[in-house]
């Protein structure tokens, strides 16, 4: 007996071919959501159950969308250094003096690594990457890529502005600009642990006078 095919319908004249059902998520707010679910238990504290609740995608779809638990948090992760970077260029879009850019600099971080509040959550990376960089390559290989390139980007500013003589001539730039990264990371791991806006803004202060002269808050 031979069965008959089912009749495939043509869609109308002029009306474009169908390619499946179409994508029922948003990527870049499904990582945010994600991030967040990160951000507060760990990478290894995070269940995929949990991830799952937080996007609001089933297991199937958050796998088929962005790959395994460790192919996602690497997502989120360069989510977070694209958006903070493209955060840190808009501060100098005015061309501001070295001080200037470095206190909306530390003030930005703190909007986020406090949520615009007293929540104690710290820089995403910083507070999320150590511990699985230990065991993963590719995670320490982003965190490494990114101390270092916050290091090259802070020492090409500190350098110019130390040709405009808003810095020590005989100033090293590389290791000013050292200073300012591990002060970033020193607030965003003291902002983690519940210090107060206050504290960490004093501590901004007076790494900002170390990098630029106390005497030329003055000016």
């Amino acid at each position: 007996m031979v069965q008959k095919r089912a009749k495939v319908e043509k869609p109308a004249a002029g009306q474009p071919l169908r390619r499946g059902r179409p994508r029922q998520y948003d990527p870049d707010q499904a990582l945010a959501k994600a991030a967040a679910a990160f951000w507060k238990g760990g990478y290894a504290g995070t269940s995929l159950d949990e991830l799952s609740a937080a996007t609001g995608m089933n297991r199937p779809s958050l796998y088929a969308a962005f790959g395994e638990k460790r192919d996602l948090y690497l997502k989120t992760l360069e989510r977070y250094q694209r958006k903070s970077r493209a955060k840190t260029l808009e501060l100098l879009a005015d061309d501001p003096p070295l001080r200037v850019f470095l206190t909306r600099f530390y003030d930005g971080a703190l909007e986020i690594y406090r949520a615009g509040g007293d929540d104690a959550r710290g820089c995403y990376s910083i507070s999320t990457a150590p511990a699985q960089a230990t065991v993963d390559t590719a995670v320490r290989a982003f965190l490494q890529d990114s101390i270092t390139g916050t290091d090259s980007f802070l020492a090409d500013l500190i350098g110019k502005a130390r040709e405009r003589g808003e810095v020590a001539a005989g100033a090293d730039s590389a290791a000013l600009a050292q200073i300012a990264t591990a002060t970033l990371h020193t607030i965003a791991v003291r902002s983690r642990v519940g210090a107060s806006r206050k504290e960490l803004k004093a501590l901004a202060a007076a790494a900002i006078d170390l990098i630029c002269g106390a005497a030329s808050s003055r000016r």
